[in-house]
This record gives C-alpha cells, structure tokens and sequence, in this order.
C-alpha cells in the first residue's frame, strides 16, 4: 500500500508537469495561473501545492526535466579521468541542437524558458533560480574546458572562464535566435558545424588567451 501510494503521488507530480507545459507554452508563464494547471491535470489545486510551493517551483521542475538525457555525457567532460573531454561536450552540444530542433517537448520548453517566461515579481524565486542555475553551468563548462587544456586538446594559455562564458552565451543566443527564426536553417543539420565554429574559435580567438588578457590590460 504504501509503494502503491508513492508511485500515484510520483504520477500525479509527472501530470501536473506535463500539464503546466502545455499551458505555459500555450498562454505564457505570467498568464497561467496554478488553478489553471490543476484544471488540466484533473488535479486539485492542494496537490499541487502538495508537490510544489509555488509557480516557480513547477516552472523549475519542468526546466530539469531537460537536463536529464544529456546529465552522462557532462558528467564524463567533466572528469579528471576522461580520456577525450572535448569529444564529450562536442557530442553533448550536438544533442543539445538536435534535440531543440528534433523533438517537441524539448522544444516547447526551450521556448517557455526563452520566450514566454516574464521574471515579474511573482517569479522572483524563478529568477533566483535561475541564476543559480547559469552560474553552476557557467562553472560546469569551465571545468571541461581546464579537462580539455590539460589533454592538449585546447591551447595552454585558453581563458577557461570567458570562454566559458562566450561558449554559454553562444548556445543560448543562437537557440534563443532559431525559436524565433526556425525557418532561418535547420539547425539538426547545422548543429556540427555550428560546434565546429565553437571549437574553432576557443582554439585560434587571441582574444580568449590569457596573453591577449594581459597585453590588454598593459595597454
């Protein structure tokens, strides 16, 4: 009885999930309300906040589910141990662009995250999360990116942190960008090449070398 009731409470969280993509991508984040949420998951409102303590909370639980598919092949770039940790975000990026370009679900999310997600003052948990969120991926990709020049796979004097940063603002610029303009390429297609840039340009920009940094500065 009470496994039974665990997997009908881990079912009712997977419904009111599920339901608040769909009204988030149909009516926006700001415009869907719980009581919205509970209607289309034939819940009520209290097991919402059963599972949840607010919006935000259910707007992050759909963000992670994301996440989920490409959790290994960061995991392994990020190690100590991997061989080829360049190999490994390479095919992490590409699945990252497919998979916005190929599958629908992950598409719709990208497009709440991007284009119909107000940070108002209801969302302000959101917001903090959110912030948390970028920074840990920010420190994620940096790590991959010290795996890589210890490997000599990426140049001894790359700076880690603003390629880090350039490479994370690339990835959401340039999804953020295709979810407004599908049109403008397919990007399953493009997606290694457009990696292939990426690694071009963390391997041969002087203005990502610690050097240029210094150079800079004395100037």
């Amino acid at each position: 009885m009470v496994r039974r009731t665990k997997e009908e409470a881990l079912e009712t969280r997977k419904q009111i999930v599920e339901a608040a993509e769909h009204a988030f991508y149909e009516r926006g984040v700001a415009s869907t309300t719980l009581a919205d949420i509970a209607a289309r998951a034939g819940v009520t409102r209290g097991a919402i906040y059963w599972h949840f303590s607010n919006k935000a909370d259910v707007l992050q639980a759909l963000l992670d589910t994301l996440s989920e598919p490409l959790e290994d092949l960061a995991r392994a770039s990020e190690s100590e141990d991997e061989p080829d940790p360049l190999g490994c975000m390479q095919a992490l990026l590409i699945k990252l662009f497919q998979g916005v370009s190929l599958d629908p679900k992950t598409r719709r999310i990208n497009e709440i995250l991007f284009h119909k997600c107000e940070f108002t003052n209801e969302m302000c948990d959101l917001r903090q999360q959110r912030q948390a969120v970028t920074a840990e991926c920010n420190e994620r990709i940096e790590c991959t990116l010290r795996n890589a020049v210890n490997r000599g796979q990426l140049p001894a004097d790359l700076d880690t942190r603003r390629a880090a940063l350039t490479l994370h603002a690339f990835i959401d610029g340039h999804i953020s960008m295709w979810l407004l303009l599908p049109d403008s390429q397919r990007l399953d297609e493009e997606a290694a090449r457009l990696v292939g840039c990426l690694f071009d340009m963390l391997r041969l920009s002087p203005a990502l070398r610690t050097a240029q940094v210094a150079s800079s500065t004395a100037a």
